[in-house]
């Protein structure tokens, strides 16, 4: 599904990146393993086309994004690790502006956003605004929001961060869910234990190596 190859992002003098390789197959739970600083965050950013790459090559579902940009947005959801929602709207409305602008069918639209909202366990406050959420409803909606346009590959860029322990084993849980349908999902995390638990496969990365793997 994902093929990272030789991927690199530089800042002027900084490398953020650095000749990083990965593959991901269809269907996996792949956590990418790193301490603040790593390049996690700028690689999420590349692969979702937010960040252009200084070299090498993103290939998702065997198409570059070098040549089939449009196409393969279609095909990523993205949870950022900062909230980006629009907290002067509700929940509902939240996830029916993003529908509408991936051009859902109308009827298909709100199908998929009552069944987000289930999934989320968002069901009972749709019509709340969301500027009243906790960090972890936001956190669920950004995944419901991310899941909405049926993407092949979802991105998690640390969505447990600045969470407390009892909502980070909430949103765990909610992880665990999306895992068993089978969807590819990359997940960035500081946290061991989190990759432990939700992880087929982790790479660590940091400023010494581009990529170790082992078996989660």
């Amino acid at each position: 599904m994902l093929e990272i190859i030789d991927l690199t992002k530089k800042y002027k003098s900084l490398t953020a990146v650095d000749g990083l390789n990965l593959t991901i197959a269809d269907g996996e739970f792949f956590g990418l393993l790193g301490p603040n600083g790593a390049g996690k965050t700028t690689t999420v950013r590349m692969i979702s086309t937010l960040t252009p790459k200084t070299s090498g090559d993103i290939v998702i579902g065997g198409e570059s994004i070098d040549r089939n940009l449009i196409s393969i947005k279609a095909k990523i959801g993205v949870v950022p690790q900062q909230n980006n929602l629009e907290n002067e709207m509700s929940a509902w409305e939240n996830l029916e502006v993003h529908g509408m602008l991936y051009k859902m069918p109308k009827e298909k639209r709100r199908q998929k956003i009552d069944e987000m909202l289930a999934f989320t366990e968002l069901t009972e406050r749709r019509d709340d605004l969301t500027k009243n959420f906790s960090g972890g409803m936001k956190r669920k909606l950004m995944i419901a929001r991310a899941l909405l346009h049926e993407p092949e590959l979802l991105l998690l860029d640390e969505p447990t961060v600045g969470l407390d322990a009892a909502a980070r084993r909430k949103m765990w849980d909610l992880l665990k869910r999306l895992k068993s349908k089978g969807l590819t999902v990359l997940l960035t995390t500081h946290y061991i234990e989190e990759a432990e638990i939700l992880c087929d496969r982790v790479g660590l990365i940091d400023k010494e190596t581009a990529e170790t793997e082992y078996p989660g």
